[in-house]
């Protein structure tokens, strides 16, 4: 590893209950009925807020009314995080990763989905500074249309090249970017259980359960 770029939920934290249950809020006001695990994991991870609440809208384009959602179901999704106190933690392994990587001098940083409110809730509940600069994070600021630029964006604050660095994703959409973006090791936390789908991609080079499986030589 020369470089990381890790994506957030789902992969350092797992949260894609709470996502349900937010989003599923919005998508009954917008549409009349939950969303589907199934959903979740094919039509709407790793996208920013304002495509799915397009997709939610009726694949019609509102720029107000998706400022408006997004703020909301992350309103709503920090509130169930704080909530669930058993499981508000960072993934298993994931601070022994982070301090196998400080010590070996290996710069890393995060590219996510996730709004700036988002982040600094994480960076706060998480103590995420002890181990990355917050402002080196990549999160959704309204500009990207996918996490192609948020890779290209995320290698430059690093200086690492994209064609060296190692990306942990767990989303369809964030796997699929990553290659895009000129990525050529992924590794991939399944626990949206797509592994079938994505096996035989030749840039995934791990599938893991938790950090603790990330091959670290």
């Amino acid at each position: 590893m020369k470089g990381v770029i890790f994506d957030f939920n789902g992969t350092l934290f797992l949260d894609n209950d709470k996502h349900i249950k937010a989003w599923s809020k919005i998508s009954r006001e917008l549409r009349n009925k939950d969303i589907t695990e199934e959903e979740l994991h094919q039509k709407m991870n790793g996208k920013p807020n304002k495509l799915i609440i397009r997709y939610l809208n009726g694949n019609k384009e509102d720029k107000e009314l998706e400022e408006k959602y997004s703020l909301l179901k992350e309103q709503y999704y920090r509130e169930f995080c704080k909530e669930d106190t058993e499981n508000f933690h960072l993934i298993d392994g994931a601070a022994e990763l982070f301090d196998h990587l400080k010590e070996r001098n290996i710069p890393f940083t995060i590219a996510s989905a996730s709004i700036k409110p988002n982040i600094d809730f994480f960076v706060e509940s998480f103590g995420l500074d002890r181990w990355m600069d917050p402002e080196k994070i990549v999160y959704d600021d309204g500009t990207y249309e996918d996490k192609v630029e948020m890779f290209k964006k995320a290698s430059k604050l690093i200086q690492v090249p994209l064609s060296e660095i190692t990306v942990i994703e767990d989303s369809l959409a964030g796997i699929n970017n990553s290659i895009k973006a000129g990525v050529k090791d992924i590794r991939l936390l399944d626990s949206g259980h797509i592994k079938e789908q994505v096996k035989d991609i030749p840039e995934i080079h791990q599938i893991v359960s938790d950090m603790n499986g990330i091959e670290r030589s």
